[in-house]
Order: C-alpha cells, then structure tokens, then sequence
C-alpha cells in the first residue's frame, strides 16, 4: 500500500509522489519481477478525480481497476493499494477478468465492476450474475473458486439492504446456504465517481484448487454465523497451498457470538474488541496478527481518526494498514477492519 504523507500538496501533486514512489518501488530487487494483478484507489473526491487517476493507469500495464471514494483519514487525497505476484503468465479477458497463472493455479482478479439498474438490489443481482457468468466461462463456480468480494455501497445505510436481499438470494441458486458455505466479504460505504452507481463489487477466485485447500473460519467464541443476523458471507477463508498460507479475513467489527453490536458509542473499546475477533480468526488459521501483510480500516467518523490510530501504532505498530472513511454496514459499528495475513506452511498441496 502507497499513501502520501503532505496534506498540502495538490491532487495532482499527490498522484505525482504516487508515481514516483511505484515507480521506485519497481525497481528494487525483491519487485522487479513482480506483476501488478490488481489495484484499487482510495480517492477523497471520486467525482473530481477519477479521470486523472484513469489517465495515468492508461500509461501503466493493465490490472483489474478499483476506484472508490474512501478519503484517506490522514487528511490526504488519494492512496494506493497494489497486489505483486511474481512468476505468472497473466492473461487478460474481455469481461475484465484478469488471469495470473503458475503452477497449476490460475487467480482470477476483478475490480471496479458496476452497473446502472434501477435500484441498489437490481445492480447487485445483476453484478453477481455477469460475476457467475464470468466464472462459467472460466469452467469456474461461485462455490468452488470464488476466495473474496468486496461491495462498495453509496450511501450504505439506506442501499445495504438491497446488497443483502440481491446477494441472498444469487447466492441460493449458487449452493451457498446456512447448509454448505459462502464467501469472505466486505460491504461497506464506498462511491463511484457516478452518482448512478450505487454498488461496485471487486473479486478474486482461484482455479485449480484441490478439496480441502480451502478453508472457513469462524472463531464461535467470539463471532456467530452471518446468517444468524440475516447476512451472506463468512468470516474469514484460508487458501492452503503446499509453501504457505493465505488469509482473507473479511470485514470484521465489534461483534460476540450473539451478533450484538459490543461497547456501543466507544470507538476505542470498539477497535480493540474488533482486534481481537481479527485474532481469534486467525488463530484457527495458524496465523497471528504478526502476520498481517495488508489491513484497512474503516471509520464512519473522521473525528475518530486520531484515537484509532493512536492504539493501532501502539498495539500494532507493525501492520501495514490504511485508515479510510467509509461508514460500516450498520450505523452502531464505528469501525471494521479487513486484512490479508500469510503465513508458511507445508502441505502435499501444489505450491503457489
């Protein structure tokens, strides 16, 4: 992740200093063969600077675009999330898919998908049935392949139930029940530059996994199941391949095992209960919060900022993270974070 340091600077400004430190970035040793396969903005003002950001990613090598309005809490404007892999062949498709292949896997990445249907519900289906359709024509399913979504609602308070209800409902003609599984999520607050847009969804699915290689996390000690409050997705996934581990751990607030919403109005006692349902998921993983490579935090309120980030640089001085605005799902949370964690592991899986 890439974030400006100078609040002063202008945006065009701002998206220089981002230039120059990917570009350096590069050009070290340990990136210089790696491959951008996905990437997603964090802007302050998507209506005002989406086009800028979309004419210089017509200078870079394609990779699945996500572009949200998630101002960055540090009082800049924009900032930056890449995800480097090495040794792919990469393939990019007409429906927007991008295909990283190595060793038997292929990881398909999207970003920035949308529609203008009617209503919030209408754009959701819609999105998840071109997503199902994509995934047809990669001899793909949403059960079988799909790792990671992420939705990105305007105005979430008021759109997020027609999210849920659209989702609830593909996901049932999908297989993905109470019964079997569903999919690591985040739905959270996030604007398109179009103020018609009301979802964007961004996904990952992997193909050539082997039963067993994924696995569900759920920490019954600390969190309940989603569908217990009327919810589609699970709390976290694990990929296992035969060198490491992979930990997706979705969008996770202040919760117990009731689904009740913890320390209401605390914002503090909030991120520190939040951290250790994030600890306990990765527990069953075999990771540690040591283990955290990309993490993103969201607050509904700006005034926050300063505490929240007080307690993570004390308690996690070492995780790499980026605090945004964006509002969480339901209005009693004041704040969620989402992560990515690695860890090594041995299996007679295929390696990454």
């Amino acid at each position: 992740m890439a974030t400006v340091t100078n609040p002063e600077l202008s945006f065009n400004q701002q998206v220089e200093n981002l230039r120059k430190a990917y570009s350096a970035l590069m050009e070290e040793e340990e990136t210089r063969l790696a491959i951008p396969v996905f990437r997603r903005y964090f802007l302050s003002d998507a209506a005002n600077q989406a086009d800028a950001v979309m004419e210089w990613e017509c200078e870079n090598a394609f990779c699945p675009l996500s572009i949200v309005q998630q101002a960055p809490l540090n009082g800049t404007k924009i900032a930056m999330w890449t995800y480097l892999q090495t040794s792919m062949q990469v393939q990019t498709y007409g429906s927007g898919l991008l295909e990283a292949r190595h060793n038997g896997y292929r990881h398909l990445w999207g970003g920035g998908a949308c529609n203008k249907a009617a209503n919030p519900e209408y754009q959701t289906r819609l999105l998840l049935n071109e997503y199902v359709m994509q995934l047809m024509n990669q001899r793909c399913t949403l059960a079988a392949n799909c790792v990671r979504t992420w939705f990105f609602v305007r105005d979430v308070d008021v759109n997020y139930a027609g999210v849920v209800k659209a989702r609830k409902e593909v996901f049932v003609t999908q297989n993905l029940t109470e019964k079997t599984h569903y999919i690591a999520s985040t739905g959270i607050e996030g604007r398109h530059a179009d103020p018609s847009i009301l979802v964007q969804m961004d996904t990952y699915a992997v193909d050539g996994l082997e039963p067993g290689q994924l696995q569900y996390l759920y920490a019954p000690t600390h969190l309940n199941p989603t569908y217990e409050y009327g919810v589609t997705f699970e709390r976290g996934t694990t990929v296992t391949y035969g060198d490491r581990k992979h930990v997706f751990i979705s969008g996770t607030a202040s919760i117990d095992n009731h689904g009740e919403i913890l320390h209401p109005g605390n914002v503090l006692k909030q991120a520190e209960r939040m951290m250790e349902n994030i600890t306990a998921l990765l527990a069953e993983a075999g990771a540690t919060p040591a283990d955290i490579l990309q993490a993103i935090t969201y607050l509904r309120d700006p005034a926050d900022y300063a505490v929240v980030k007080r307690y993570l640089d004390i308690a996690y001085p070492d995780m790499p993270r980026l605090i945004v605005l964006a509002p969480v799902c339901r209005p009693g949370w004041l704040i969620e974070t989402e992560c990515i964690a690695v860890v090594p592991a041995k299996s007679t899986f295929k390696p990454l």
